[in-house]
């Protein structure tokens, strides 16, 4: 019996001691009690940030310009905030010249990776895909893919170069439109009329509402900087800034593409609406060449930090 009183009296020692803790703060979690000043307790460790590399560089901002036939998201990527905007446009054939897609993406690493490349008066906008279908048809997606991800199908990377709508997006700008227009030998459609695909609308939008300085869109394959024209003659912004990039890139330079009728092109329709603007053909339809085209790209933004 004693030692059960003894008991007792210990459980009611370490309870009132307890409570008297617990009540000067010390199991609240937010400080430790001691003779002195109150310590916090250290914070919880955040959880480590994740080191994947994103499939898009987190850039300044991003616009959806438009939607394809099928609903697909056509995206601008804005870098840079000066007041002379460069817009590079990638994909407009899509499948069939997939590494017009890919050197895009290698200005927006390039640009990502090196902010300061561009000159404080100047901003640059890239879209590398301007016809998502018909690169969906040939690598699967609308989105970042490598070369091993290209079919190895001739037809099918043929039907790549034209829209849901089995239009050439090239061929349905208003400068010299025609219903029918010509890809080397082959008949193509231009659409129903001028701007009748959403693809072409939604650049059309674009360049009305943000009146870029100049325009440079890849093409493949011809390996050349052309200028562009509707009807008049080439101005005298068109044939600087072809010089400039042929210069620096050494790719030869042409006051035009001659090499047969070409109806509806865009760069024409952006010439026609008095914006310099030039075609970089790349070499084949597998190289991106970008240490030509990176050379060309820095070229033409000194050119314009002047």
């Amino acid at each position: 019996m004693k030692n059960f009183t003894i008991a007792i009296v210990i459980l009611l020692i370490l309870a009132g001691g307890g409570y008297y803790m617990w009540k000067q703060g010390a199991f609240t979690g937010d400080v430790v009690a001691t003779n002195q000043n109150p310590v916090a307790l250290p914070a919880p460790k955040p959880a480590p940030l994740s080191t994947t590399t994103p499939t898009v560089p987190e850039d300044k901002a991003m616009t959806v310009v438009g939607t394809s036939v099928e609903g697909r998201k056509i995206t601008a990527y804005h870098y840079g905030s000066g007041s002379k905007e460069l817009l590079f446009v990638g994909g407009a054939h899509g499948g069939y010249e997939w590494n017009t897609v890919l050197v895009a993406y290698q200005l927006m690493d390039y640009l990502k990776a090196n902010p300061s490349s561009i000159p404080s008066g100047v901003s640059v906008t890239v879209i590398p895909v301007l016809n998502p279908d018909g690169l969906t048809k040939v690598v699967g997606t609308k989105e970042r893919f490598t070369a091993a991800d290209v079919s190895t199908s001739q037809a099918q990377l043929v039907s790549g170069r034209y829209n849901a709508n089995n239009v050439d997006l090239n061929r349905n700008f208003d400068c010299n439109w025609k219903e029918k227009g010509v890809w080397q030998n082959k008949e193509v459609s231009g659409g129903s009329a001028a701007f009748s695909e959403p693809e072409a609308k939604a650049f059309q939008s674009y360049i009305n509402a943000h009146k870029p300085t100049a325009v440079v869109e890849w093409f493949s394959s011809a390996g050349g900087v052309f200028s562009s024209r509707c009807s008049d003659s080439v101005s005298a912004e068109t044939s600087a800034i072809t010089k400039v990039y042929a210069d620096a890139s050494g790719y030869p330079a042409f006051k035009d593409f001659d090499f047969y009728e070409v109806t509806g092109d865009m760069v024409n329709w952006l010439a026609k609406n008095d914006i310099p603007a030039i075609s970089v053909l790349l070499t084949n339809h597998s190289d991106t060449e970008w240490t030509k085209n990176e050379a060309g790209i820095k070229a033409l933004l000194a050119y314009y930090a002047k």
